[in-house]
């Protein structure tokens, strides 16, 4: 087998790439966009065929390479369920078998704690932790929708249950290290070995660990798949010019993109209650209502509802508290993005979130300022 592990020197991120060479069946596990030129010469220099890019989670340090990988590839995106990365190819939940190349598996492990959706990666005999377990730490829970509690019985109740000599490769290290196992962490990692989960919560309560610096730039990205909405909606449209038969890996790929984004806004939009541009007029003239603009900050300062408060799509579900405006769930609230897509996404979201009286703008902005 074919085994790498390959590092990003600006945040700090550790991506992995195994292969068959038999089959030349691929497998990256946590690429960064930065370098995604590297990845595409490793492929062709081995003569591989990527079938799967795997995220550990929805990252705040950087941004994921796996949306490009697809568009180039053909390969299938995978990502923890939870981390509202609707757009990727397979929702994890934990306990899947990927299967690739001659009788090779990689098994799916629910690790939440970091973010809900946090999963790590058992492949043969080693455990690609992501941000769940490092070498003699581990992720922080301090944001998006992390947990201490969640995250101590990941790693003790599951991560530490494997074989003592499992190979652990984590998402990160700071300090030069490159890999550990499961024995060294239960004996040596300072925030786990010998704690209990209220020592362990009480520890990681007190890190007062400054935000991420890309996390408003990684997180909506990712949540794409690591691509703008522009370039997922250039994805999703198939291609009917004369350069529709030159690659047929993109070719592929943007049909695979334009059905699984359509379906998910179809599946929203089932949950969620719309209206059409003159209704919401109406309702806004009416009386009291909040606006929610759930585009990103560079569409908003082109153009914006007057009165409306923008918050990304990617990063609702951790910032809406921010907002005093949003505070009472039962007021009424209109939501809208460019064309009214992410705005049903987001609508589906907040009626999760508790809140009772969303309305999501069919048509969204672009309908908005054409009526």
């Amino acid at each position: 087998m074919l085994f790498k592990q390959l590092f990003d020197e600006d945040t700090w991120t550790y991506t992995y790439l195994i292969a068959d060479p038999s089959t030349k069946d691929a497998v990256f596990i946590d690429p960064v966009n930065s370098h995604i030129d590297d990845y595409m010469a490793l492929l062709e220099q081995h003569q591989l065929t990527l079938k799967y890019s795997l995220e550990t989670h929805v990252h705040a340090d950087h941004i994921t390479a796996s949306g490009m990988l697809r568009q180039r590839t053909g390969a299938q995106t995978a990502v923890g369920q939870a981390c509202g990365a609707e757009m990727a190819d397979l929702q994890l939940t934990g306990g899947e078998t990927l299967g690739f190349g001659k009788n090779e598996v990689i098994t799916v492990i629910s690790t939440p704690g970091h973010t809900p959706g946090s999963m790590s990666f058992l492949w043969r005999d080693r455990v690609f932790t992501g941000d769940a377990l490092f070498i003699e730490g581990c992720g922080r829970t301090d944001f998006q929708g992390g947990n201490p509690g969640d995250l101590y019985e990941s790693i003790t109740g599951k991560l530490f249950k494997l074989p003592d000599e499992t190979l652990v490769y984590p998402g990160h290290d700071y300090n030069g290290r490159y890999v550990s196992s499961i024995a060294q962490e239960k004996n040596r990692n300072p925030r786990l070995a010998g704690k209990t989960r209220d020592e362990f919560i009480e520890i990681m309560n007190q890190l007062n660990l400054p935000a991420p610096r890309l996390i408003e730039q990684s997180v909506p990205a990712n949540r794409l798949c690591g691509l703008t909405d522009e370039e997922w909606q250039e994805a999703a449209t198939p291609r009917t010019d004369q350069t529709a038969g030159q690659d047929n890996n993109t070719a592929t790929c943007a049909a695979t993109v334009s059905i699984t984004g359509q379906q998910l806004v179809t599946e929203a939009k089932r949950e969620i209650t719309e209206i059409d541009v003159i209704a919401a007029r109406q309702k806004l003239n009416a009386g009291p209502i909040n606006i929610l603009d759930v585009r990103e900050p560079h569409e908003f300062e082109a153009g914006a509802i007057d009165g409306a408060i923008n918050i990304p799509r990617g990063l609702l579900e951790f910032k809406i508290g921010t907002f005093d405006q949003l505070s009472d769930k039962t007021a009424p609230l209109l939501v809208y993005c460019r064309t009214g897509g992410r705005s049903a996404l987001a609508t589906r979201s907040l009626q999760q979130l508790g809140y009772t009286n969303v309305l999501s703008m069919a048509g969204g902005y672009d309908a908005w300022t054409h009526q």
